[in-house]
């Protein structure tokens, strides 16, 4: 990537997805945040230039800088991608720690946040504007759709198929070759030993619906 990078969200994700950009000498151009209190602030050297949805920082996207969304808000996040793709026609950009181990073979998408330490697997296939924080595992020819965030330390085994807009709790444990289905929360700690149904919650070790 030659171009800077404007990151959408002046918090703690953005600031982390700052030196994530700079742990690959990648520079930040600045934020966009709708906090309009931050609005000519500086976050260490960085200013906060306005709004996610401003223009005049917008028309930069796909020209002279590339655009990352740093929000947890899975619904916020869907929609500065739809703002992306139709006022720019880009995809943001992937923020992929220089410390972490990808396998060749592993399918990353668009959107993508990866700390430092996570290992992806062979063949693994991850979906679009994901999160996969600190020492995740997401072993070989595992699946997860867009919009899931893994928490630090999880491990999503092999073969696991995870639906899209999944919350994956940190030191989570998902054994080898289940399914969990779409708008899964699963708390920190838990085993998932078995399939897990749409719109579930779960949480223990073994884990179960709560």
């Amino acid at each position: 990537m030659e171009n800077p990078v404007i990151i959408f969200g002046a918090n703690a994700l953005g600031q982390a997805a700052k030196e994530i950009f700079e742990s690959n000498d990648i520079i930040v151009y600045g934020y966009l945040d709708d906090n309009e209190e931050l609005h000519g602030n500086e976050l260490g050297e960085l200013s906060v230039l306005g709004r996610t949805d401003d223009d005049g920082h917008l028309k930069l996207i796909g020209k002279k800088c590339e655009g990352f969304i740093a929000v947890d808000d899975r619904a916020l996040r869907k929609g500065i991608v739809k703002l992306l793709k139709e006022r720019r026609k880009k995809m943001p950009v992937n923020a992929i720690h220089s410390n972490t181990e990808i396998a060749p073979t592993a399918h990353i998408g668009h959107g993508e946040f990866i700390n430092s330490g996570v290992v992806i697997g062979a063949n693994a296939k991850i979906g679009d504007h994901c999160m996969i924080n600190s020492n995740a595992l997401v072993d070989y020819s595992a699946q997860l759709g867009d919009l899931v965030q893994v928490g630090a330390g999880a491990v999503v085994g092999a073969e696991a198929q995870i639906g899209e807009n999944v919350f994956i709790g940190s030191g989570v444990t998902i054994v080898p070759g289940v399914k969990v289905g779409k708008n899964v929360r699963i708390g920190a700690g838990s085993v998932i030993i078995a399939d897990v149904g749409d719109d579930k919650t779960m949480f223990g070790n073994p884990a179960k619906e709560v």
